[in-house]
């Protein structure tokens, strides 16, 4: 049962094991509140037939099964809430630690308010199903047999009338799995459709504003969740028609075994007491078995909800060994990437980044500079080919190992909604209020921080929402210099800044890359011609490679660019 729970469910080893003493729990609080119907037939017989010397018997037995009751309902409690509450925040815990190991492409394709909902929103359905429906079901899995084979001895005919319209009420549940579980997903996806329709959208209000957009987004909306309601509608129109027909046979069950059961007192087969037993053995089964097919329909209902989380178990993850990395030479060695399979961003592309010099990559939009960046970081994983940093292949390296000896800056900077101390302290968290500073100054951050309220204490909203998108990138250059690692990654950090804050943040950096592997992207082509290698890109490859005089000669592509930004610097408004 361990298992099952644990593959169908998508649990924990631990929250299986809980889920199966839960069931086992409701197993047994089934078969306790089946002895007072039991004692209270055996005692009426006896009443009848005039023996009136087992009162006191009955009476200790009646003690007994309240204290089972009582002690079997606390264990039961405790097995359905209290366990399956933890279970529900391991999960979350486990699905943000698989998530944490994936590689950024699989963010790229999947919408992060999808992402949010099933660590919030599905496992909380399941939390609920695991308190109030799993364990249910699975109880009376193991119940139910055994009432039958009990119902069967004490009488064949009375056995069968109860049995036989109970298994038809509950039939019409797992039958109709397929088409309940079809009309749950067709829901589920359009919801996160909608879900993921308005975070885009409150994310563009400025650009909805400004386009005169409002209307036709807000009537796009609209009909989106009238398209979803009706969805649900149908949806639960079926679940409606196939609960109302299970009912129908929970109740013919009773009029069955009343039917039956007379007939019988009439051939004088039974008497009156075994009618009343077996109507009351019924009336449990049956309240037992609508509680049980609700929590089954509960559970289809969550099946699209449990494939989503199955799903982001089982991707691939980011693993590796533990390195202490001590050579910083970038090697890649025909290196092949694709973001879909249609298009190879990276064909066959060879190069090496020596530690204490500074290689630039240039070339036309598109040729692969930024992701030559992301694959070396390991934020995304190649496809084909080794890139090697200290002769080890970089997917043998733990993201732990990697990420502790690079430092990134790229030109979509993020900031969390904190302090400006705490934003630049994530660069290193270990370092102290003077190291922050020191990183913010050399990044020339301190004119627009000192300026603020509450200095390094001011809280900048939400992705720096306070702050331009020259403060931003400072921010995030600070970080850089906090963490002080030896290979030094940096994509068109100057994009955001004016030419005054582009050369203090450059000599700055003069000092931050002595010693250090430092690759970076510019399309300011000035900016990079003192570099110490510059390899020029093409459609995926490298077209040449070399200084900035010696490209000039002999680069038709690099010649080019220079053209080009040359004419662009020239041009009048």
């Amino acid at each position: 049962m361990k298992k099952f729970y644990k593959k169908r469910f998508a649990l924990t080893d631990k929250g299986a094991s809980n889920l199966t003493k839960a069931s086992l729990s409701s197993f047994f609080v089934y078969c306790i509140n089946m002895l007072p119907a039991i004692l209270l037939m055996f005692f009426a017989q006896e009443v009848l037939e005039g023996i009136d010397k087992s009162k006191g018997f009955y009476t200790i037995i009646s003690i007994l099964t309240l204290i089972v009751m009582y002690i079997l309902l606390t264990i039961e409690y405790d097995k359905l809430y209290s366990t399956t509450y933890q279970e529900s925040a391991d999960l979350r815990i486990r699905t943000a630690e698989n998530l944490s190991k994936l590689p950024l492409s699989y963010f790229s394709k999947h919408d992060i308010s999808d992402l949010s909902q099933t660590i919030m929103a599905d496992i909380e359905g399941i939390e609920h199903a695991m308190s109030h429906s799993m364990p249910k079901v699975g109880g009376m899995v193991l119940f139910f047999p055994l009432i039958s084979i009990m119902m069967l001895i004490g009488n064949v005919k009375m056995g069968l009338a109860v049995i036989i319209p109970s298994l038809f009420s509950f039939i019409f549940i797992p039958l109709s799995r397929k088409y309940q579980v079809k009309g749950q997903k067709r829901y589920y996806d359009i919801l996160r459709e909608n879900s993921e329709n308005f975070q885009e959208n409150i994310e563009m209000q400025m650009e909805i504003k400004a386009y005169g957009l409002s209307e036709e987004i807000k009537e796009k909306l609209y009909k989106n969740m009238d398209k979803s309601e009706k969805i649900h509608l149908k949806t639960e129109k079926t679940n409606i028609l196939i609960m109302s027909l299970s009912t129908i046979f929970s109740f013919i069950s009773l009029a069955l075994v009343i039917l039956v059961g007379v007939n019988l007192i009439i051939n004088k087969e039974i008497n009156n007491l075994y009618l009343i037993g077996y109507l009351l053995a019924a009336i449990k089964i049956k309240d037992g078995l609508d509680a049980s097919k609700e929590g089954l329909m509960e559970i289809f209902y969550l099946s699209p909800k449990i494939e989503r989380l199955k799903e982001i178990q089982n991707q691939d993850l980011q693993e590796g060994d533990d390195y202490n990395l001590q050579k910083f030479d970038i090697d890649l060695k025909d290196v092949e990437f694709s973001y879909n399979k249609d298009a190879k961003v990276l064909n066959g592309l060879s190069f090496k980044a020596k530690q204490g010099e500074v290689t630039a990559l240039v070339g036309p939009s598109g040729c692969g500079k930024t992701t030559i960046l992301k694959l070396i970081s390991r934020l995304y994983d190649y496809d084909k080919g080794q890139i090697l940093i200290d002769g080890k292949d970089i997917k043998e390296i733990s993201t732990e190992s990697l990420f502790d000896k690079v430092s990134i800056v790229f030109q979509d900077v993020l900031l969390f909604n904190q302090s400006v101390m705490e934003n630049i302290r994530i660069g290193n968290q270990r370092a102290s209020d003077q190291e922050v500073k020191r990183a913010a100054e050399l990044a020339n951050c301190m004119d627009f921080i000192e300026k603020m309220e509450k200095g390094f204490d001011t809280i900048i909203g939400e992705n720096g929402a306070e702050l331009s998108g020259g403060e931003r990138q400072r921010l995030s250059i600070a970080r850089a210099f906090l963490k002080d690692a030896p290979i030094l990654i940096l994509d068109e950090i100057a994009a955001s800044l004016d030419v005054d804050n582009e050369k203090k943040i450059q000599d700055s950096l003069n000092k931050l890359i002595k010693d250090k592997t430092v690759l970076i992207i510019s399309h300011r082509m000035k900016s990079i011609e003192n570099a110490d290698k510059i390899v020029v890109l093409e459609n995926g490859k490298v077209e040449s490679t070399g200084k900035h005089e010696e490209l000039l000669e002999k680069s038709r592509v690099y010649k080019n660019l220079i053209e080009k930004t040359k004419m662009a610097e020239e041009f009048i408004y």
